[in-house]
């Protein structure tokens, strides 16, 4: 008998379904009657037509935009992959709740709020009302040794990404952005897009925190190492999460999962986000159509996953911090694609003259 957390994502991943045709339409009829030639706005257009589509109303608008940003740390920083200490993960925590981190000050930058989540932070926190806890366990285990974690911690995971989505609802949750920290995870990540989307380790590695050459040919060889332990099967998303992954990175495919069931948008950051996405799609091949790729890293796995999934970004700035910095840029194109869709005049409300011919 299936467990009931299993149960309970797999009822949500029946609950997706294809985006709405009919707003879609409408909402590529009003573009095609605004003032401007049709097609000018380029991907602003196309974004706007896809928030229609998710959202199931022709001119959708956001007043409540989150940004979650998921914490957890990882076993396998103990084999030397990253260049920082594993207690940076909680001294960033404590910096996301002061306000004092690039994605605090992306977020107000857009009046979006922050949800700090320890999806299982090595250290204890000290209890905080902004903090919120889906903790599955201190840390994963040393994915260079035997599994990152169980089966049943790897649902654990995806289901707190799924509640966390539910208890902002509540609150008000129009379009939603992924941002991860977790020293060493870029590691996991690597790990996850070289068995899911078949690319060799060797090329979808990169420098995380900032390795040098002797550090990254190591990390290379520890995920090489970790992918013979682990055997992960890529046609079993919650067997490559279960192996080679993280808590957070479950969690953040169970916010996208949860998202999609509400028609929220799912602004997706960067590397960590992406191998996220690429766990939650394998779940839920419906769900690509929910998601936007806010940018592309300059992690190598980043730009194999856009490719995988078919998903274009809407930037391209070298980033490569995490936290959601880039889902908030994203989240503000977004914003201004339905601004635009909805704000600006038609031909026959501004008194110009369309195009003969209507082309």
């Amino acid at each position: 008998m299936k467990r009931l957390s299993e149960e309970a994502i797999e009822n949500t991943i029946a609950a997706i379904g294809p985006l709405d045709g009919e707003a879609m339409a409408k909402a590529r009829a009003r573009q095609d009657q605004l003032t401007k030639p049709r097609g000018s706005l380029g991907r602003l257009e196309e974004l706007s037509v896809q928030m229609a589509g998710i959202r199931r109303e022709a001119m959708p608008h956001f007043q409540h935009k989150v940004i979650v940003t998921m914490a957890g740390d990882h076993g396998v920083v103990a084999e030397g992959v990253s260049a920082y200490p594993q207690e940076v993960t909680a001294q960033m925590v404590y910096n996301f709740l002061q306000g004092g981190a690039g994605i605090s000050v992306l977020a107000k930058h857009i009046g979006a709020r922050v949800v700090v989540v320890d999806m299982g932070v090595a250290a204890t926190l000290e209890p905080c009302p902004e903090l919120v806890s889906k903790r599955v366990a201190p840390g994963t285990g040393n994915m260079a040794k035997g599994p990152a974690m169980s089966r049943q911690q790897a649902l654990q995971a995806i289901r707190a990404g799924i509640e966390v989505v539910e208890e902002e609802l509540r609150k008000g949750l129009d379009i939603v952005g992924t941002g991860d920290m977790g020293i060493g995870n870029t590691t996991p990540s690597s790990a996850i897009c070289a068995v899911m989307t078949g690319e060799p380790v060797e090329r979808v590695t990169g420098r995380g925190t900032g390795v040098d050459d002797p550090q990254l040919a190591h990390k290379k060889k520890v995920i090489e190492k970790s992918l013979t332990v682990n055997r992960p099967q890529a046609r079993d998303p919650l067997d490559v999460l279960s192996k080679v992954g993280g808590f957070e990175i479950g969690g953040l495919a169970g916010v996208m999962l949860g998202a999609a069931v509400h028609r929220v948008p799912v602004v997706i950051d960067g590397f960590i986000s992406g191998a996220a996405a690429l766990i939650a799609t394998g779940l839920c091949p419906q769900l690509r159509d929910y998601l936007i790729a806010s940018h592309v890293s300059v992690e190598p796995g980043h730009q194999a996953i856009l490719r995988h999934m078919g998903l274009r970004p809407l930037l391209d700035l070298d980033l490569r911090l995490g936290e959601g910095t880039g889902a908030a840029l994203g989240i503000s194109l977004a914003e201004a694609s339905v601004k635009l869709l909805a704000e600006m005049a038609t031909f026959a409300e501004a008194g110009v003259s369309d195009k003969e011919g209507g082309d």
